[in-house]
């Protein structure tokens, strides 16, 4: 059978829900959460020399940008076909093939591809202060601009880490010297870039909007991360939790003429929105009932931009319902087992590096809109969803008075 014969069986197999496999995504850099039901003895399955696995990768269609001993499909989703590992195809395959029937007209038209992925970011420690490039910046070398939104689900987060709090942006009295100033100074001295910034307590069941161009230096609890189809950045904090970080962290998405040029790597800040007076009231996110009955309800979770957005949604112990939605969606497991669609469900308890899992899965537009039936087999427990998806029309649009 042909890739294109096998993409439009399992298409119609799964009456347009796709399963897929689990990926996990190692960094060479700070140190392994251990919350992402990974098996203690796999953290380091790829070998030490790639560093411990701290990512788990969701409806993705693009690489890690993961240095040069990443394998080409590092961070790329899989679509199971048989029931294991054996035969697997790659998920942007059956988004090639399958374009609008899969994700829509309206998506496909608009992007021509599925525009965004999720992951769970997992550190047992602060991340660097970093931004992420806007799109114009991004586009000189080869690049996506990277909006992104943070959730901080209850259900993985048993324990906080080393450092619970998360840095955004500059103090609204920092000066751009004071930043450049620092940055200068990156190869010579630990520039403790994260003086200039604010740092707020992670609030669990809550998130952030950040949009490219912010710094941030993210706090250790594992996060639910929906964000663009991009993994570029730039690295303004050169000592973060007793590791070093070279230049090349600093300067790796600036054109060549440019590696050397401090006003250029500072101009990748949106300065606006970085010393916002207000941040909190402008860009957290608590959650918002989108719908509730006896038997389920359903949150906003990400919102209030115009890319990216996602959903928690949480069936009561043993209730069935057909949830319905007017597009296409990736979602995760978190808690709970049971039926979704023509799949069987459950939470993964602890999974083995390469091996499948029945935990997460991608929701055509057309059987959205069909409604996909959920029964929670548990007796007590909920079976909660976390669903990720561009932003649309039925996403609300963020009021600062709310």
């Amino acid at each position: 059978m042909t890739n294109s014969a096998q993409i439009e069986a399992t298409f119609q197999k799964g009456e347009g829900i796709l399963k897929l496999l689990p990926v996990f995504v190692p960094r060479r850099f700070g140190s392994a959460g251990h919350r992402l039901k990974l098996h203690p003895d796999d953290y380091y399955a790829l070998g030490t020399q790639r560093g411990s696995i701290k990512e788990r990768w969701f409806s993705s269609i693009i690489p890690a940008m993961n240095g040069p001993l990443a394998a080409p499909d590092e961070g790329m989703s899989y679509v199971n076909v048989t029931g294991g590992t054996e035969g697997k195809i790659l998920f942007k395959d059956f988004v090639d093939e399958l374009g609008a029937k899969l994700i829509g007209e309206d998506l496909f038209e608009k992007h021509g591809t599925w525009p965004m992925y999720s992951k769970f970011f997992d550190f047992e420690g602060p991340l660097f202060h970093h931004l992420h490039l806007g799109f114009e910046d991004a586009a000189r070398v080869g690049k996506l601009g990277k909006p992104e939104s943070y959730y901080f689900p209850k259900q993985l987060n048993n324990y906080p880490g080393k450092f619970p709090v998360t840095y955004f942006g500059f103090d609204p009295d920092c000066t751009p010297e004071e930043i450049k100033a620092r940055l200068k100074k990156y190869m010579a001295e630990d520039i403790r870039i994260t003086e200039l910034s604010r740092a707020y307590r992670i609030e669990l069941g809550t998130g952030w909007y950040t949009a490219p161009g912010v710094i941030h230096a993210p706090g250790s609890y594992l996060t639910y991360e929906p964000q663009w189809n991009s993994d570029v950045n730039s690295v303004y904090e050169n000592i973060c939790d007793n590791e070093i970080y070279d230049k090349s962290f600093l300067n790796e998405n600036c054109p060549e003429n440019k590696m050397e040029d401090i006003d250029y790597i500072f101009s990748l800040l949106d300065w606006e929105k970085n010393v916002d007076p207000h941040y909190k009231k402008t860009f957290f996110r608590p959650p918002m009932m989108q719908r509730a009955t006896e038997q389920f309800e359903e949150k906003w979770i990400a919102y209030g931009n115009d890319y990216i957005a996602a959903k928690e949604l949480t069936i009561f112990p043993g209730q069935e319902v057909c949830i319905k939605d007017n597009f296409a969606y990736g979602c995760i497991l978190v808690q709970g087992h049971g039926q979704f669609g023509v799949h069987k469900c459950e939470t993964a308890t602890m999974l083995r590096f390469g091996q499948p899992s029945s935990d997460e899965f991608f929701v055509s537009e057309s059987a959205a809109k069909k409604g996909v039936v959920i029964r929670n087999e548990t007796t007590c427990e909920p079976l909660v969803i976390l669903k990720h998806f561009p932003a649309n029309d039925e996403t609300p649009v963020f009021s600062e008075e709310e």
